[in-house]
């Protein structure tokens, strides 16, 4: 009886032993859909499933440093934690991977759990399959095209149809002509043909005081038009070009919420706004090699489009993303202009973007109260962050800009008006006393020709 109570107390303890071991197991398996929001958290920035980034792919990841470096995932764990620790320590194979990826720092994870990690190793050894929607939609397809081809069948009868009712129409037009002809040849018109006017000579002795009010008429309709199309020479409002790399504005400004000066440096401090180099792209693109913003795609554009234009960048640069580095082989990229102020014109961005930037939004907000706008840029060249391609949102003449000068009052208490005019001040209210004493532009010689015209 003790022997078997002893054999039955062993088996229980192996057994409790056994789902222990598999539940531990288990743990370190982790969720792999858990693993995948937090890879998409943390890891992307640096690395992809499939392909080199900044750092390794990550798929397989724990089959693979086994097979290298001969470690565990503990190790995997000490090293997403804290790899400039691990490294430190003198680890062998830590420094390796290191020497690796050019001595690129990993950043740090100190905030995630073990099961955090867990997780996202879970999800390099065995990401979730994605949901399959492309047999659905090719199914869609095949019915759309199954139920176009009776519908582009009945358009071919209405064309044809068509076509021959016009057909009857010109013959019985010719057969009416006909009979119109032979008419006008009888001896009843004859006497009618006779008494007719023959010549435009005889028409205009008729009737000459009317035609020379019609030439009067039209003469001074055509210099208008003559006049109207010369004042719109250089005027492109709406001008949208194509540009040689896809860019949109929505996306990058609107989306992802860029500041304009990031890319645009110079508008601030410069007399002109450039256009940004390729090496300003690639401080975001370095890392960002695919398009996965899929919550947002203009229509007719799919994943694959936006993917070819950021290997365009690519190109351009002559950046080898498998290899992460410069071949040195570049493309120049010829963009096309859109905002080209000629060469009598002289404008300069950091007046308006610094001196000018308050006075400026405040006049636009109080002219346009139901549109307003929160940056300077946008007074002059529109909501720019809601366009998917640039175009030109103003006239951008003469008289546009004489109009802002003239309603745009001066802000004051700006640093630099306040030192500039600070013996002025009280003379310019007593002298435009006009809305309280309220300083427009063109009350500090925003009216002068010398201004734009040196």
């Amino acid at each position: 009886m003790i022997s078997w109570r002893k054999h039955y107390r062993q088996t229980l303890i192996a057994i409790g032993l056994l789902l222990s071991t598999s539940a531990s197991i288990y743990g370190q398996e982790g969720d792999p859909n858990n693993g995948e929001k937090l890879f998409k958290a943390n890891c992307t920035a640096c690395h992809a499933l499939d392909k080199q980034v900044v750092g390794p792919p990550l798929k397989g990841v724990v089959e693979r440093v086994k097979t290298e470096g001969g470690v565990d995932r503990d190790w995997l764990h000490k090293w997403i934690k804290d790899n400039k620790s691990l490294r430190a320590s003198g680890d062998k194979y830590a420094n390796e991977i290191f020497e690796k990826y050019n001595k690129t720092e990993m950043q740090v994870f100190p905030n995630l759990t073990e099961k955090d990690i867990d997780d996202i190793l879970a999800y390099t050894t065995n990401p979730p399959a994605a949901p399959v929607a492309d047999d659905k939609k090719a199914t869609t397809a095949d019915n759309a095209n199954a139920t176009a081809a009776p519908a582009s069948s009945s358009t071919t009868n209405i064309v044809i149809i068509s076509l021959l009712a016009i057909a009857a129409l010109l013959v019985w037009i010719l057969v009416k002509l006909r009979q119109l002809v032979k008419l006008g040849q009888s001896e009843d018109l004859a006497g009618l043909n006779e008494s007719r006017v023959k010549s435009f000579s005889e028409i205009y002795a008729k009737y000459h005081y009317v035609g020379k009010g019609l030439i009067a008429i039209l003469a001074l309709l055509a210099a208008y038009g003559v006049w109207n199309w010369i004042m719109w020479i250089g005027v492109y409002k709406g001008y949208k070009p194509e540009q040689p790399i896809y860019f949109s504005h929505k996306i990058h400004a609107g989306e992802q919420k860029i500041d304009c000066q990031l890319c645009h440096s110079s508008a601030k401090y410069g007399k002109v706004s450039e256009i940004p180099s390729m090496n300003v792209c690639m401080n975001c693109h370095r890392t960002i090699s695919e398009y996965n913003a899929e919550h947002y795609m203009e229509p007719g554009k799919d994943k694959a489009f936006y993917d070819g234009e950021i290997q365009k960048i690519y190109a351009a640069t002559g950046w080898n993303s498998e290899k992460q580095q410069y071949t040195g082989k570049t493309q120049p990229v010829e963009w096309t202009r859109i905002h080209n102020m000629p060469d009598f014109v002289y404008f300069n961005h950091s007046q308006h973007v610094v001196a000018g930037e308050q006075a400026i939004i405040n006049s636009f907000n109080k002219k346009n109260p139901n549109n307003k706008i929160d940056v300077v840029c946008k007074a002059c060249h529109g909501k720019i962050d809601t366009m998917n391609v640039v175009q030109m949102a103003n006239d951008f003449t003469m008289g546009w800009c004489i109009e802002c000068h003239r309603t745009t009052e001066v802000d004051m208490n700006n640093g630099y008006n306040k030192e500039y005019f600070k013996n002025l001040h009280d003379k310019l209210k007593k002298q435009y006393p006009k809305d309280g004493g309220k300083i427009t532009v063109d009350a500090i010689g925003g009216l002068e020709c010398g201004k734009c015209h040196y």
